[in-house]
């Protein structure tokens, strides 16, 4: 584990900068980059589904109903039923045979179709039926570019995952995680199910802390490059960035505004390491807190009336809450003698950190009505949590076999993952909001 030092020579605590060593990612070649997401632990009452396969996909090059189920089936909440020889095979709701999917314990059945157009778009037809009920809960009918059908099948089984489980689906959202190779870094974007990888930025030197904008548009992050940490602001659409935060000392940790319009960052321009806040083009630089420890890793409420972050004001690494209206500090951990890196669950009742128990890393959560908390991940060094943004999945960095990957969890603990890639590493993995 790597100890930062700020620009005083004044130890930070390792995990407040996220300056655990970074590890190698081979960015020459994308389908290299690309993650693959390998179940390693289920819910213990997933929803039987059957997926039919799509009439017509074999003339394209996508499985749509490959992507689906994968999508559904990693969500740890549904469970796919083999629907390999039913015949004639269902394409329409008309077609369904409803007891074809009771005998095999179906609860729902997915059939659909793909089919070229005259304008070169293809069409895609989905319907999703209640077997036990024998009625239809959701249809829909895309055109669409053929480059377009992997992002076809996410909207599907978001539709699928929120009619069966009343939650949002987060198929169609992106990732974002910070990778090296050699003394190359590089913050990279990727779809949920860790395909398409685009690199975004690259440099020489460390790029830590990414953090989507709530719009989805821009990431925020630090870079080393000036070998000092400095915060930039990076347009996803344009490709263009810009220096939010380049004071004396080091700029760090920034986190987005519920409204995209301000980041909370780390700044030590007038002495030790403290919040403040700045507008989203880096004017306005306000003072939150003024204390004799460090104070960083900012994480605004849902609401973003208050604001989560690490302090060593008592002794010890620990989690305060600021009330912003009116400066009001409150100590919400007190578990343990190191709690760092809080980040909200969206719907404002509790939050994810990391925890360190007898040398050993891992997730928490704490609800904040009861204050009881609940340990998610059994690592021995799980870092950087953040949430989905329909809070039923956390995405950490881990390790395993001396490798760095990218992992989830459950918000109850009982789902898990591993996102790996063949001989590449990837650390500070960061979700980005749900899909306009």
């Amino acid at each position: 584990m790597t100890t930062c030092v700020d620009f005083e020579n004044r130890p930070l605590m390792p995990l407040l900068l996220r300056c655990l060593a970074l590890v190698c990612l081979l960015a020459t070649n994308a389908a290299l980059a690309q993650l693959t997401i390998e179940i390693v632990g289920g819910g213990a009452t997933a929803i039987p589904i059957a997926i039919v396969p799509f009439r017509g996909q074999e003339g394209y090059p996508l499985s749509l109903t490959s992507v689906i189920g994968a999508d559904l089936e990693r969500s740890g909440r549904l469970r796919l039923i083999d629907p390999g020889g039913v015949n004639p095979r269902p394409a329409r709701p008309e077609e369904v045979r409803f007891g074809d999917w009771t005998s095999r314990g179906a609860d729902a059945v997915v059939v659909g179709s793909v089919g070229p157009q005259a304008d070169g778009r293809v069409e895609v037809r989905f319907a999703l039926l209640d077997v036990i009920k024998q009625t239809q809960l959701a249809g829909f009918t895309y055109a669409v570019l053929p480059t377009q059908l992997r992002a076809t099948a996410h909207r599907i089984a978001d539709v699928i995952y929120e009619k069966l489980t009343g939650d949002v689906g987060v198929f169609s959202t992106r990732i974002a995680y910070i990778a090296k190779q050699g003394s190359r870094f590089q913050l990279d974007v990727a779809d949920a199910d860790g395909f398409n990888p685009q690199t975004v930025v690259t440099s020489n030197e460390p790029l830590l802390s990414p953090v989507w904008s709530p719009d989805g548009t821009r990431i925020a992050y630090v870079s080393l490059e000036n070998k000092k940490p400095v915060i930039y602001v990076q347009s996803l659409a344009t490709g263009g960035r810009q220096v939010i935060a380049n004071f004396r000392g080091s700029n760090s940790a920034p986190a987005w505004s519920p409204d995209s319009s301000k980041l909370a960052v780390t700044l030590s321009k007038d002495g030790g390491s403290q919040l403040y806040v700045i507008n989203a083009d880096g004017s306005g630089v306000q003072r939150l807190t003024n204390s004799a420890g460090i104070d960083t890793e900012a994480n605004f409420a849902p609401d973003g009336r208050s604001i989560l972050f690490t302090s060593d004001r008592g002794g010890s690494p620990q989690i305060y809450r600021l009330t912003l209206a009116s400066g009001a500090i409150e100590r919400m951990t007190y578990e343990g003698t190191y709690n760092v890196s809080p980040r909200h669950l969206p719907d404002g009742k509790g939050f994810v950190f990391v925890r360190r128990d007898g040398g050993v890393f891992n997730i928490a959560l704490e609800d904040f009505a009861t204050r009881q908390v609940q340990v998610l991940t059994q690592g021995t060094l799980d870092e950087s949590p953040s949430v989905a943004p329909n809070g039923k999945l956390v995405l950490y960095a881990s390790n395993t076999g001396g490798r760095g990957i990218l992992a989830a969890v459950s918000s109850d603990g009982r789902v898990k993952q591993r996102l790996t890639a063949a001989a590449i590493d990837v650390r500070e993995p960061a979700w980005g909001p749900l899909a306009k």
